[in-house]
């Protein structure tokens, strides 16, 4: 799919979004509850912007048995693929009732660069509530247990010798690992045929089924699979390695200053009662602390990075700053493919 078709699919997703909200079809926003003191009396649920099998379910499913115990409500999972997010994000900006009972997944970069590529989605991080930032999930190289390409020696010799026709996909347009292809052509003065899928999760299914030749992932989204032998992992995007892989090495030891990665963590719309707010952070703060919770993470191979409310939202409008630098430097490069 061309750069001018994605993008159109962006805008058509976010302009039936908040076009909803126009004619009624999206909830209204809601004045804090006056039982907020009680909060939560009943299940939330959680948006996320992506298929089942990506890096927001990973974290739903990591995060939301302990959730639910701290709380004592059960957490209900919402999947709204489609435009990087970007149809979720503008419905739990534009639509959804600020009373604390929906939440959502955000994911960076794509949280951000979703409005920073298209001027045509209107929701800002400015429109939501940062809770927590929980995992920071560096990127990795992944192939079909099968693939002739071995190594990252293997990758490089196959993408100079076919410049532009071998196949990486990433999570969509405007993703970490969209980003992460644009940075890896540049650094390495290559040219590859990217593949833009919804989520990581169809990203890797295609790779492991030899449907594209690489997938630009995230290590603990595509662990499981690795430590099943289902795919190989050529090389991580991160400072070190990884002490679930220790065997893989990383772009930069073998001398492409690479460092990529995604963020996720909990939003809410903006204005949600400050009391749910407060037990919605004390809630993942517990969690933190928990040596259960601790080891389910390092099982999985989800590395922690937990930031909490007013700092979350700092380090947000960081990666903004970020992301909008990157894209100034290569978006001319990218708009002439």
């Amino acid at each position: 799919m061309n750069w001018q078709r994605k993008m159109g699919l962006i805008v058509l997703g976010a302009f039936l979004a908040v076009t909803l909200t126009a004619c009624g079809g999206g909830a209204k926003k809601a004045t804090p509850a006056a039982s907020a003191s009680k909060y939560p009396e009943k299940p939330i649920t959680v948006t996320q912007g992506f298929k089942a099998g990506g890096g927001s379910d990973a974290l739903a499913q990591l995060t939301q048995p302990y959730l639910q115990k701290i709380l004592g409500q059960s957490f209900v999972n919402q999947y709204i693929p489609g435009a990087t997010g970007a149809i979720a994000w503008t419905q739990l900006a534009k639509q959804t009732k600020n009373d604390g009972y929906i939440i959502s997944i955000t994911n960076t970069p794509m949280l951000q660069t979703n409005y920073l590529m298209n001027a045509d989605i209107k929701y800002t991080i400015e429109d939501l509530e940062p809770i927590a930032n929980v995992v920071t999930d560096p990127g990795i190289i992944v192939v079909a247990k099968d693939s002739p390409l071995k190594n990252v020696k293997d990758f490089m010799d196959a993408v100079k010798a076919n410049p532009g026709k071998v196949t990486v996909g990433n999570s969509g347009i405007g993703g970490d690992d969209f980003f992460t292809t644009l940075i890896f052509e540049k650094a390495t003065k290559t040219k590859v045929a990217m593949v833009p899928f919804d989520g990581d999760g169809p990203s890797w299914q295609a790779a492991m089924g030899k449907k594209i030749d690489v997938s630009f992932n995230n290590l603990s989204i595509t662990y499981p699979q690795i430590k099943a032998g289902n795919l190989r992992a050529l090389a991580l995007f991160a400072d070190k390695r990884d002490p679930m892989l220790p065997d893989v090495p990383t772009l930069k030891e073998l001398g492409f200053d690479i460092v990529s990665g995604s963020s996720r963590g909990y939003s809410a719309p903006k204005g949600i009662p400050a009391e749910a707010k407060a037990k919605l952070i004390k809630a993942f703060q517990d969690m933190a602390k928990d040596p259960a919770f601790q080891k389910a993470a390092a099982d999985r191979a989800l590395p922690l990075n937990m930031i909490y409310g007013d700092d979350y939202a700092k380090y947000l409008k960081k990666d903004e700053t970020a992301f909008r630098q990157i894209w100034i430097e290569v978006k001319d490069q990218y708009n002439k493919k």
